[in-house]
């Protein structure tokens, strides 16, 4: 859990909302800005590496655009910058975003009755310092069937194109077909608790 009254400025740079809820629950304020940058661009064959490597070019572009824009504030307290990046590895091929509802139908019909690794990245970059931390942690998720209905449902919905490997795992439609999780649910959802505070920490 995080001080009262940290030493230290956040800003998350994810539009994700539950990045933003997880940063929130370790009881943490701070500011948002997003990255551009075409993901598509970037290719590892490792999801770890692909998750770390992901991370750092969204702090890269969001340190870039502090500058370029002229809002880099010169303030006595250190501000941190939250960078994170998530895929999920099924039968060993990395997923992303789906990008098509035949790509997320064929991404949720093949969790059912079966099971999935999450992969996810935290970077911290203390931008008074330049100093950059970062790691990876990982999740497996085991499903229960999931109905054609539910997975309608959920692709007419569109959450799927927003969150990788079209898996939300806290989704309420989701959720009831989750039949165990090992490692952390916060690692599934985007920013794994206990990274981000040690990461924190070694940045500061």
């Amino acid at each position: 859990m995080a001080s009262e009254n940290p030493s230290f400025k956040i800003i998350l740079g994810s539009s994700s909302k539950a990045r933003r809820e997880i940063l929130a629950e370790m009881g943490y304020e701070f500011t948002i800005i997003t990255a551009d940058i075409d993901e598509k661009r970037i290719r590892r064959e490792k999801p770890e590496d692909l998750v770390m490597a992901l991370a750092e070019a969204k702090a890269d572009a969001i340190v870039q655009r502090l500058l370029t824009g002229g809002s880099w504030e010169e303030d006595v307290s250190t501000t941190l910058l939250i960078t994170a990046d998530t895929v999920v590895v099924y039968q060993g091929t990395i997923r992303e975003k789906p990008t098509s509802e035949e790509e997320a139908r064929e991404f949720i019909k093949g969790y059912s009755g079966s099971h999935a690794a999450v992969v996810g990245s935290v970077v911290v970059t203390n931008l008074a310092t330049g100093k950059r931390c970062g790691g990876w942690d990982s999740a497996e998720v085991y499903f229960l069937e999931i109905p054609d209905e539910i997975i309608d449902s959920l692709i007419d919905e569109g959450i799927t194109f927003n969150v990788a490997g079209g898996l939300m795992l806290e989704h309420p439609l989701t959720l009831p077909f989750v039949d165990a999780v090992v490692g952390s649910t916060d690692t599934v959802m985007g920013l794994s608790k206990a990274l981000t505070e040690k990461l924190l920490l070694e940045a500061a």
